[in-house]
């Protein structure tokens, strides 16, 4: 064991902890959801990335010397590639508004940095967590910048997977193109019309959905990092200022810039928000297309039965042969997890007071677990479903001829009057005889 000791006493320390005592404290005082922060390996590393763009900054301006910023950059390297993911202890979710999680990052890159510059770890060596590494830095801007980059890069991933499933989607509405089949509203029947239609439906409003995320992630690339706690930037000198956006955009490739109103990033998270928001919107279509996989393709003969669903397992311990649609309805449930989340994210916006926002940090993880469960489960719906679902074309054409859409074509050619007294003076299979010598 090490020790290490602050205003409020002394404590042990394993002796190949990378973390200090401010991450002990914090996982002591402040646990309680089961998880680590090494459960958001893309936060841990975009956090190390804004340590790593504030040391270059921090050197540019004169506030570190060269020899310390390399270290620091040199340890949130190591970091950035996750090989001491394992030192990231503290609840994501606990109180102080990030406090731990930052802490958790300073320390381990000032103990690795210390160990690059030939000094042992502790507090008391040539780089400090809060005096060098966190330097011209409060938690306020770090974490908040980190998050918004880590939202960034893994919404990216999901994007790309909703651009897969619209593709896949539009190609099935080609091939169901020539299938005809009846329409339903208000589960009843409804008028004919093909299989391929209904696809390109599902096409299109994933692409509108595919948009709006696209655009609510993209605000998130204006970030607050250089106004340290509240927003006036008391802490960071000038030229540190001047710095820190291009420092940050060459370590992570991105094209970020300042926020409009750095005050108003401290005190607001509307934009993470929104994200989540549109997280919530994709997620309840993604229901109404699971839920429609599921009722077309029900059966196999007393159901619909106009889809044929890839079987990828058995779907009972009790009835043998019965296949269930297991891949839709698991997509279905992550979209209710993700639903739940979304309220989490709304009320930490909600309940934000006066200068500053200390439940972003919440915020910004829910909706990290909702890209990647969604993420996920669209991969599995459409590899595991989409792309191999057909139709069964015997059993649509039989509901295409169905009696509403002989009504329908009558109503056209008659008029809806018209056809009303047929309806109310001959039977079905008069009114079907009249419709088959039209057509002759």
């Amino acid at each position: 064991m090490r020790f290490e000791e602050d205003a409020f006493g002394k404590v042990e320390l394993p002796e190949g902890a990378l973390y200090g005592i401010q991450t002990l404290r914090s996982v002591e005082n402040m646990s309680f959801s089961g998880r680590k922060l090494n459960a958001y390996p893309e936060y841990i590393s975009s956090l190390a990335d804004v340590k790593k763009a504030a040391a270059r900054a921090n050197e540019r301006a004169g506030i570190l010397p060269r020899s310390v910023s390399q270290a620091i950059e040199q340890a949130c390297e190591e970091v950035e590639q996750g090989c001491h993911n394992e030192h990231f202890i503290v609840d994501p979710y606990h109180g102080g508004g990030c406090i731990g999680s930052n802490m958790n990052m300073n320390e381990v890159v000032a103990n690795l940095a210390n160990e690059l510059l030939g000094g042992e770890w502790g507090e008391y060596n040539p780089v400090h967590p809060n005096d060098h590494v966190n330097a011209s830095q409060s938690t306020s801007d770090a974490c908040h910048t980190a998050l918004r980059i880590s939202i960034v890069r893994v919404s990216a991933a999901l994007e790309a997977e909703l651009e897969l499933l619209a593709n896949a989607l539009e190609s099935k509405s080609r091939a169901f193109a020539g299938v005809r089949t009846i329409t339903r509203t208000c589960l009843q029947d409804g008028m004919q019309d093909s299989l391929g239609t209904l696809f390109a439906g599902y096409e299109h409003g994933i692409r509108r959905r595919l948009r709006g995320l696209s655009q609510a992630t993209l605000a998130l690339t204006a970030v607050n990092l250089g106004g340290t706690v509240i927003g006036s930037g008391v802490g960071a000198a000038p030229a540190y200022r001047e710095q820190i956006i291009g420092a940050l955009n060459e370590v992570t490739g991105l094209s970020l810039i300042h926020r409009e109103n750095l005050y108003d990033a401290s005190m607001n998270m509307d934009d993470v928000a929104a994200v989540s928001s549109e997280l919530q919107l994709l997620s309840g279509l993604l229901i109404k297309l699971a839920k429609d996989f599921r009722l077309l393709s029900s059966g196999p003969e007393a159901g619909f039965g106009e889809l044929k669903l890839p079987a990828v397992q058995a779907g009972s311990s009790f009835f043998p042969g019965k296949i269930n649609p297991v891949v839709p309805e698991t997509l279905i449930q992550c979209c209710f997890q993700v639903i739940g989340l979304d309220r989490s994210v709304q009320a930490s916006l909600e309940h934000g007071e006066l200068n500053l926002n200390v439940w972003e940090g919440l915020a910004g993880f829910n909706v990290l677990d909702s890209l990647n469960m969604l993420r996920r489960a669209v991969s599995l719906f459409t590899d595991k479903c989409v792309k191999g679902t057909e139709a069964n074309e015997e059993r649509c054409e039989k509901l295409s001829r169905c009696f509403i859409p002989v009504v329908v074509e009558l109503k056209e050619k008659y008029g809806y009057s018209q056809v009303s007294r047929w309806l109310k003076n001959e039977s079905k299979d008069e009114i079907r005889k009249r419709y088959e010598s039209e057509a002759d």
